[in-house]
């Protein structure tokens, strides 16, 4: 099975194989999920990413928003760790080229803020 492509992002929009999406999406080497809602708006905890855990993937792009808004909390860098994830850190532009170019070589997921 290929993983979800990402075939277009602009500022709160995105289009994966075809779906478009106007809420912030999880994108799992299975599939997407869409309407991630997070503990806090522009902080990332580990209960936010039950989804990616649990599919335990190589590495975990994390689009932090437009303007980089979305921060990574140093607990949530530790238990990605700890799970033996790597994270790639952006701004959600960049975070979307990044993982359409390591989904055909990795067992990779995005956690994916589409505003600021």
């Amino acid at each position: 099975m290929n993983s979800p492509q990402i075939e277009d992002y602009r500022f709160g929009h995105i289009v994966i194989d075809g779906e478009p999406y106007d809420k912030d999406v999880i994108i799992l080497p299975d599939g997407v999920r869409g309407g991630w809602w997070r503990k806090e708006g522009h902080a990332l905890h580990p209960e936010d990413l039950d989804a990616v855990f649990e599919a335990a993937p190589e590495q975990l792009i994390v689009g932090q928003g437009a303007y980089r808004r979305m921060a990574i909390n140093p607990e949530t860098e530790a238990a990605l760790q700890e799970a033996g994830i790597e994270v790639i850190a952006a701004d959600t532009e960049e975070a979307c080229r990044c993982y359409n170019e390591l989904r055909e070589q990795n067992h990779v997921a995005a956690a994916l803020h589409l505003t600021c």
